[in-house]
């Protein structure tokens, strides 16, 4: 697997040095904090989609709304 051009072995260093240099305790907040930061960009990519989707649905309604009182108006009903 080449994940950026990085091996197992390249991988195993880094791991080691983040473990010398931040020590045992401090690796999982770090992890926990990074997985927190890719769970908010993950939303945040995603919360456009949702903005979009509301706005279809809100154009729906009110096109519903038009036709109803079309409706009222002519005195029909489907």
């Amino acid at each position: 697997m080449t994940l950026l051009f990085i091996g197992t072995t390249e991988l195993l260093l880094i791991a080691g040095v983040t473990l010398l240099i931040f020590g045992g305790k401090k690796v999982p907040e770090l992890m926990k904090g990074l997985g927190k930061g890719v769970k908010s960009f993950k939303q945040g990519m995603n919360e456009p989609l949702t903005d979009e989707e509301q706005d279809k649905e809100d154009d729906g309604k009110q096109k519903e709304g038009e036709q109803t009182q079309e409706e009222e108006k002519t005195g029909e009903k489907e």
